[in-house]
């Protein structure tokens, strides 16, 4: 089986269309279409978008004949597997919203998966349950009595009787939920109307990456993820371009074979959180590197979590025999509850860095321009300017608008923004304000772009003082034991002064070698933010992150508070 080629049958129109359904409609006259790989980094399922479509229609008059009315949610176990895109589909020809769903992130994690369901399906409340066959146990044993509700494959959909007529797809209908990543908060879905996904569609496709005759676009981004579903499955079907997809464990157990797969199919756009490009920078050998050719990689997009200058500078060094261009960097900010994307850098000048005087950021919340050799300086990367009919004002905490380089709080209109939080008024009346949505991030306009400085709720505030937990890790992961990843900061509440407590991935094993680094790392805390931490060394792998691979600080706080009061409450615990 050939994988499909990005040749064009008919003329490339950018994202112009009013629903998902008459893009797709579209798309399915042309020869383009998704590409699926193996570990190996072939192609294991070619499907062109006329493929896509008829096999989506299908579904879809299956679904109907379910009983299941226009608006009822159907949730979808979002593996990265023609399935999913095929019953994505089938739901937008049918009326019907769409709800992917996380697949666990391993094989341990059985309890934690099917608890995660039920939470999810008690939000949603699905008709129906569509996923591969090893993840339907788990989503049985969440239903638990909830008979009502169909479950089974996309392969088991053929046996159903079918409707033929289907219903009218309007702008105004809702399109899918995305859930959040849950990296504050349990996960909360963000109502996604038709009209919203396809104006964020276009403008990531005509400014933020600007695509062009003959892109190809490479993802191994999960596609229960914001990111990995709008941004490589909604966006090059919008933009008619062909789409290679690699599944998201054989990334992570081989970094490589994402760049293998652009060098080898020349492709022109791929986007991943900074810790993708940290991972190859690791754990790519050098034969591996040479036989690369990354001269074809236009934009190189980073999301999804703070962009870390020297992250990136490190992968572009490491590529730069590669033919890996660093003006291809393009930094973006976007969110769940704006569809994906709110802003994107300038294209073909790589990353942009704003360093500012840290002593004025946390006593004045206010951005100072310094060198950026200046021992006193922090970093702040430039994610660029809103998208077209998109405003970004930023506010203090009574809520009115600061002037330019003044940190405040971000807030986020357009018709990208969702239209509430599903079967959540509270907290949709919290986000949502005058049209306005409030994003929970704080960060600063300079010449009308935006910088992110962190999360609302994580700011560490210290005797006055504004600390961002991000300043922390990036310091204590620069030890040379340590890695990007490695440390996570939050503050425990206390009777007298809140506590910094900085939990940190140790792979050391030996006692003395353990407590020098504590020493070490405290001491550098003390004398860069002048504030005692509290350091925690904990096993590989155990700092808690979210659907979308941010460090879930919320959720460390939570563990770490439960452990301190079992100590509490079990003294003996103390002398094994």
């Amino acid at each position: 089986m050939s994988a499909t080629t990005a040749k064009q049958a008919l003329n490339q129109r950018l994202a112009d269309f009013s629903t998902l359904v008459e893009a797709l409609d579209y798309a399915a006259s042309g020869r383009t279409g998704m590409n699926f790989y193996d570990r190996h980094c072939q192609v294991s399922t070619a499907i062109e978008y006329a493929t896509l479509r008829s096999n989506a229609v299908a579904i879809a008059q299956r679904l109907i004949g379910l009983k299941l009315k226009k608006g009822d949610r159907v949730a979808l176990i979002a593996d990265t597997h023609p399935s999913f895109i095929e019953s994505f589909f089938a739901c937008q020809y049918a009326g019907l919203v769409a709800v992917p769903l996380l697949v666990p992130s391993s094989l341990g994690s059985h309890r934690s998966y099917v608890d995660k369901l039920k939470g999810l399906f008690a939000n949603c409340t699905p008709s129906a349950v569509l996923g591969l066959e090893e993840w339907l146990p788990c989503v049985r044993e969440a239903l638990g009595n909830s008979q009502q509700v169909f479950v089974g494959t996309v392969a088991q959909m053929s046996d159903l009787p079918a409707v033929q007529e289907l219903p009218v797809v309007e702008p105004q209908d809702i399109a899918y939920l995305q859930y959040t990543s849950g990296s504050t908060r349990f996960p909360r879905g963000v109502i996604i109307t038709q009209r919203a996904v396809m104006a964020n569609v276009r403008g990531i496709v005509v400014e933020g990456i600007g695509v062009r005759p003959g892109d190809r676009c490479a993802s191994w981004l999960p596609f229960y993820h914001d990111m990995g579903l709008v941004g490589f499955v909604l966006a090059p079907m919008a933009a008619q371009l062909t789409v290679d997809y690699l599944h998201t464990r054989d990334f992570a157990t081989r970094p490589g074979q994402w760049l293998k797969l652009i060098s080898q199919n020349r492709v022109t756009i791929s986007v991943a959180p900074p810790f993708g490009y940290d991972l190859c920078t690791r754990r790519i050998r050098d034969s591996e590197k040479a036989a690369l050719d990354l001269s074809c990689w236009r934009v190189a997009g980073i999301g999804a979590e703070p962009v870390r200058a020297s992250v990136l500078n490190r992968f572009a060094q490491c590529f730069l025999d590669s033919g890996f261009d660093s003006a291809a960097f393009t930094p973006c900010y976007g969110l769940a509850e704006s569809t994906l994307a709110v802003s994107f850098a300038r294209r073909g000048v790589g990353v942009l860095v704003d360093h500012v005087d840290r002593q004025v950021v946390e006593h004045q919340l206010r951005a100072q321009t310094v060198a950026a050799d200046d021992p006193g300086s922090c970093a702040f990367t430039n994610c660029g300017a809103p998208l077209s009919g998109h405003r970004v004002e930023i506010r203090n905490a009574l809520g009115r608008v600061v002037a330019e380089r003044q940190i405040g709080e971000i807030f986020v209109s357009g018709p990208s923004v969702m239209a509430g939080y599903f079967n959540d008024p509270q907290n949709t009346r919290a986000a949502l304000k005058d049209g306005w949505l409030d994003t929970g991030d704080l960060g600063y306009l300079s010449g009308g772009e935006l910088h992110i400085t962190g999360r609302r709720k994580d700011l560490l505030i210290v005797r006055g003082r504004n600390i961002w937990p991000q300043d922390i890790e990036y310091l204590v992961e620069s030890e040379p034991d340590l890695r990007p990843g490695d440390a996570i900061v939050f503050i425990v509440p206390g009777d007298d002064e809140p506590q910094v407590v900085v939990q940190v991935q140790c792979r050391i094993r030996e006692p003395q070698p353990r407590e020098q680094l504590v020493r070490t790392l405290v001491a550098k805390i003390i004398s860069e933010f002048g504030l005692a931490a509290q350091v925690d060394l904990v096993p590989p792998h155990s700092l808690p992150r979210t659907s979308s691979g941010k460090p879930s600080r919320a959720e460390a706080l939570e563990r770490f508070m439960a452990q301190a009061n079992i100590d509490r409450s079990c003294p003996a615990l103390e002398q094994t």
